[in-house]
């Protein structure tokens, strides 16, 4: 409810107290009264249309809730006291403190909002920017006097105003995208209305610099990248182990991670080698630190010493200025992943066998030797037995790194898992591919069980994604005539149908039909499901006519 006031003294104390108060809405100021008619709350009230007198006995009659006496003089505010029983008068005195305290507050709040990092604006209730803070002039260019006192569009132009839409709606807004400043730079606003007491006063927008977002986002990724490159990504609980031969396994692996030796992984392909070699550096005293694979098959022989090892500045042509550490260097202090340890060149197991025995590693073209702490975890899916026999791998370094081999069995020899294996793939493809695909029938785990599983469980994994593929939307179970199984080789069966690239064709030709068929004659859908444009799809298409 509206309260109606009246000041009586209109010197220094009595023009802050009319300032304070003109803008309220809470309140209406009857009249301001002091006996100079030229001072200056005077002179203020009469320019805001107040009524103003020499006389408070002026108003002696008029119904008031407050009457503020700041001229100092006990004996009026005691005539007033007397005169407006009904009213709360209230000294000068008061006030004055009142006064000050919210000068404190407000150059607290000040204070507090200029020395933050984020762009913040304020608008009043009148939808006019009232106090902007150092952060939002560096961020869009404008000083106080060119927005402050003015209204909230100011300094967006022709777009709409959230500090407008939140005084119109009473609402917050958050992440709205817009545009300012001279260089009309992106940011994203969040507003929030100011209540007090129930009435709507103004809004405060917070505003973000897109472009900062953008690289803190990029900074964010990169850290991602850069800790799946460092870090195991695989535990002991992800590998599936329901099979008396796999349980034995993991029991060797959890050993083998605590115990601070060269663990060599055996097992054919697609077996899991990289998984387990995941789980035994994620439950070793060196979890915390460096984990680095390297793919000794992926590297260029001529590269891979480098690579290991390192080089110094000017070791060969093209070498980097400066030289650069090696995978070794790299995962001092955690453990390095060497895959497919069977494809080492010889001249790269001495090397190799000399940072075994040492713990320290010498660069290319350099001669002094750098200590290092790195546990190595091999694997290979050779016949390393038949590879010393032959002479393509150093007798001393397989004995070196055999200290504890695990040896992981083939699928077919663990049949039983094939359930739980299932299941696993199935949630992953799901999340991927977008499906709901509850599982394998009985009939279709009766047909993959009869399987020899060469390609073991990445080959299985392959199956299932396939089917998926080919699978109708609704299709919630996978059956046999999802499955595409064969008991030969694919390179039998290349040779018995043509060239690769006609069989590439034609396989390709089939899958695209067979989509086509289940998007009921539809190509544009057909293309959606297989991923590819639907020009693609054409060519496809005529290609193999």
């Amino acid at each position: 409810m509206n309260k109606r006031l009246m000041i009586v003294g209109a010197g220094k104390g009595g023009t802050e107290v009319l300032k304070m108060l003109l803008e309220s809405p809470l309140v209406t100021i009857v009249a301001v009264v002091d006996s100079d008619i030229s001072a200056e709350g005077l002179v203020i009230a009469r320019n805001q249309g107040v009524a103003t007198t020499s006389d408070w006995k002026d108003y002696a009659d008029a119904k008031l809730d407050f009457v503020i006496e700041t001229t100092g003089q006990p004996q009026t505010f005691e005539e007033l006291k007397e005169q407006f029983s009904d009213a709360v008068v209230l000294p000068g005195e008061f006030i004055r403190i009142v006064v000050e305290r919210l000068k404190q507050n407000q150059q607290m709040l000040e204070a507090i909002i200029d020395c933050t990092s984020e762009a913040i604006s304020v608008a009043d209730h009148h939808g006019n920017t009232i106090l902007i803070n150092p952060s939002y002039t560096r961020l869009t260019g404008f000083k106080k006097e060119d927005v402050v006192d003015k209204p909230a569009t100011a300094d967006i132009g022709m777009q709409e105003s959230v500090h407008l839409k939140v005084l119109s709606t009473g609402q917050g807004v958050r992440d709205i995208r817009m545009q300012i400043g001279a260089t009309r730079r992106d940011i994203l606003v969040n507003a929030e209305p100011i209540i007090v007491e129930g009435q709507l006063r103004g809004s405060v927008g917070v505003i973000r610099d897109v472009s900062q977002i953008r690289a803190l986002r990029d900074e964010l990724q990169e850290a991602k990248t850069r800790i799946r490159n460092l870090e195991a990504k695989y535990q002991f609980a992800d590998i599936i182990a329901t099979s008396d031969a796999m349980k034995f396994v993991i029991e060797q692996a959890r050993l083998a991670a605590v115990t601070p030796v060269t663990v060599l992984i055996r097992g054919e392909s697609g077996t899991g080698k990289e998984l387990f070699a995941h789980a035994i550096h994620g439950e070793s005293l060196r979890k915390y630190k460096k984990f680095i694979r390297v793919n000794c098959a992926a590297i260029s022989p001529t590269l891979l010493e480098s690579e290991l090892f390192g080089y110094e500045d000017g070791a060969f042509s093209g070498a980097k200025r400066g030289g650069k550490t090696g995978y070794f260097e790299e995962a001092d202090g955690g453990s390095l992943f060497l895959d497919e340890i069977g494809e080492l060149p010889l001249d790269v197991q001495v090397k190799l066998l000399r940072v075994l025995q040492e713990n320290e590693v010498v660069r290319v073209g350099g001669t002094t030797a750098i200590p290092i702490d790195v546990r190595i975890i091999a694997a290979t899916n050779a016949d390393l037995e038949q590879k010393v026999a032959e002479g393509s791998f150093r007798e001393d370094l397989y004995y070196r790194i055999n200290r504890m081999p695990i040896h992981i069995p083939p699928l077919r020899d663990r049949l039983g898992e094939l359930d739980a294996l299932c299941g696993r793939i199935i949630r992953k493809l799901n999340q991927e591919y977008g499906r709901s695909v509850r599982g394998v029938d009985e009939d279709a785990m009766t047909l993959l069980k009869s399987q020899h599983w060469k390609g073991n469980v990445r080959e299985l994994e392959n199956v299932l994604g396939r089917a998926m593929i080919y699978m109708a939307s609704a299709e919630q179970w996978i059956a046999p005539h999802h499955l595409q199984l064969t008991s030969r080789s694919p390179s039998q069966k290349v040779m018995e149908s043509g060239t690769f690239h006609e069989s590439v064709a034609r396989y390709e030709r089939d899958l695209i039909e067979r989509a086509i068929e289940e998007a009921g004659g539809n190509k544009s859908e057909a293309a959606r499901r297989l991923k590819i444009s639907i020009r693609t799809l054409y060519n496809k298409l005529e290609n193999t006519q």
